[in-house]
């Protein structure tokens, strides 16, 4: 490995879209900017094990459109290991790396704040399709989550509209529903479920006579987007309940 100035790459958690864009992003700026690249392979992981290889245009060409991630990943935190921070400050040191570039969600993320506050020199770029890290707009991999949302709502359309149902869709979001908000106004869903306002029994009643009124309205079909992680409250969205809250209709 020749010696100069060297960065570091790994990406950890869960895989999303645009992960080798990024890397291959930064290795070519790198690059280009008179650094060499190190990939950590399996995230933290990688710095744990000296599992790494040297990343240049050859390697990091073509992989701008495929899934995954190229280095790997892991959910393995240093700060959870015995003695590894400091092998991962020793691992940093050995390489001779500059800095490390750190892809990931609030876990890897987390990791790497803390590691940051002890003297490690790196830069977090955040991945989630749920789009929920604090202190940005856009994170990879949210936009290609709502296309895909947004294509299955269109999909499920025709489909309710010629069987006159009641179409729910689930989409990921554990705790934000910024999938679910943003395929469903493109979609022009009739009804969004968010994790961050609760169902309880007045907005399930709300939510049953308002399908209905569009059906009693001669609407008869319905979508609906629901983020995972929507929360229902109390007994009161029960069964019976839900049945209760329809009004009567006009014969």
């Amino acid at each position: 490995m020749e010696s100069g100035k060297r960065i570091g790459i790994l990406t950890g958690g869960g895989d999303c879209p645009g992960l080798n864009a990024a890397i291959r992003a930064v290795t070519k700026t790198a690059i280009q900017e008179g650094y060499g690249v190190i990939g950590i392979r399996n995230g933290w992981k990688g710095l744990l094990d000296d599992d790494n290889e040297t990343l240049d245009r050859i390697k990091t060409s073509g992989i701008i459109d495929r899934g995954g991630t190229i280095l790997g990943t892991s959910r393995i935190s240093p700060l959870r290991v015995e003695n590894g921070t400091r092998r991962v400050f020793d691992m940093f040191n050995r390489l001779g790396l500059t800095a490390l570039v750190v892809l990931g969600r609030e876990g890897t993320l987390s990791i790497a704040s803390k590691l940051f506050d002890m003297g490690l020199p790196l830069v977090g770029i955040p991945k989630t399709i749920d789009n929920d890290v604090k202190g940005t707009d856009y994170t990879i991999g949210f936009q290609t989550a709502v296309e895909i949302a947004t294509e299955a709502l269109d999909r499920l359309r025709t489909t309710a509209e010629s069987h006159h149902r009641v179409m729910l869709l689930e989409v990921m979001g554990r705790h934000a529903g910024w999938i679910a908000v943003y395929a469903g106004m493109a979609n022009g869903a009739d009804a969004i479920l968010i994790p961050e306002i609760p169902l309880d029994g007045e907005r399930i009643e709300s939510l049953c006579q308002m399908l209905v009124i569009r059906k009693a309205r001669g609407v008869n079909f319905s979508i609906v987007a629901v983020a995972e992680g929507t929360i229902l409250q109390g007994k009161a969205i029960a069964k019976d309940s839900a049945e209760s809250a329809i009004p009567e209709l006009p014969t």
